[in-house]
């Protein structure tokens, strides 16, 4: 038995000393356990907001086909996104690009698409639904915050009509500009320079639509990531989106999801493995007759 003299200080013996510092290790690594399990438990709950439903064949007389290929390997989803709804103002296209990738980015991924989902019914013109979009990811960064990569979250977005004949109209904020499959090659729909990407700078009072043609019967889009055109082959070579595009289709139009495995065939034998950053592909093409009604489609469906 350990006898303590009355008045004598207390000295605490090795043994004592180091239960007291394993104690604090296993608090600490404790705490930190219970910080991981709430930001997984945060990811997992952004990730149950974004759809995951693959695009429905046909929206409002446009067949569709979309897929994404995360690059991280355990990551359902990525930093891509895109949608396709019909609305009275005819039907209205996202695509964007959230800054990095994988868990860190399904929360932007979230707030965009969950605030167009909203806008593109509510508002009559793109311009006020980009605003909507803008608003958005503004008010999820702050929440993020103190976050010290915060202030370093932006999203590429391009923004596509199609009116019932089949006129375009396209908002793009730091976004490559879909390609425009007639037959004979695929051409970019436009060659302007975009806006800057949504987040580092406020939106400009006057924002240009632009009204790139129309998307005629037999006619197809090709909208994607920048990953998909900057994907790289052993020897450093990119992907050649637009001569893949144009061979596809030389003998006639292709169906939507012959168009989208075509591209994601040849992006796999160009890369010889997964591409080191995020891909989304979305293909519309005009069967016929577009119409401003129709079913609404959700998702960031998943290429597998």
């Amino acid at each position: 038995m350990i006898r303590i003299r009355a008045g004598a200080p207390r000295r605490m013996r090795p043994g004592a000393a180091f239960l007291a510092v394993g104690t604090g290790l296993v608090l600490h690594a404790r705490r930190a356990f219970l910080r991981e399990l709430r930001q997984a438990r945060t990811a997992v709950g952004s990730a149950r907001s974004v759809p995951l439903r693959p695009l429905p064949p046909r929206v409002a007389g446009l067949d569709l086909a979309a897929a994404q290929l995360p690059a991280d390997r355990d990551a359902a989803v990525g930093g891509d996104l895109y949608e396709v709804i019909a609305t009275a103002h005819g039907v209205r296209a996202v695509i964007g690009d959230v800054r990095g990738h994988g868990l860190a980015a399904l929360g932007t991924v979230a707030a965009v698409l969950g605030a167009f989902r909203e806008a593109a019914h509510d508002e009559p013109e793109l311009v006020g639904v980009l605003r909507r979009l803008d608003r958005a990811l503004a008010r999820h960064v702050r929440d993020r915050e103190p976050d010290p990569e915060a202030a370093e979250h932006f999203v590429t977005v391009l923004l596509l009509q199609i009116a019932g004949d089949g006129t375009l109209h396209t908002l793009n904020c730091g976004h490559p500009w879909p390609y425009r499959l007639n037959g004979t090659e695929a051409e970019p729909v436009s060659r302007s320079d975009p806006l800057p990407p949504l987040g580092p700078f406020p939106l400009p009072p006057d924002l240009p639509v632009e009204n790139p043609g129309s998307l005629l019967p037999g006619e197809t889009l090709v909208l994607y990531t920048d990953g998909v055109e900057d994907a790289r082959n052993p020897g450093g070579r990119f992907f050649p989106l637009p001569a893949v595009l144009t061979e596809a289709t030389r003998a006639g139009p292709l169906p939507p999801q012959a168009v989208l495995r075509e591209v994601f065939v040849e992006l796999l034998h160009h890369t010889g493995q997964r591409p080191a950053d995020d891909v989304a592909v979305l293909v519309i093409h005009n069967a016929g007759h577009v119409s401003s009604k129709g079913t609404t489609s959700r998702g960031a469906g998943l290429y597998r």
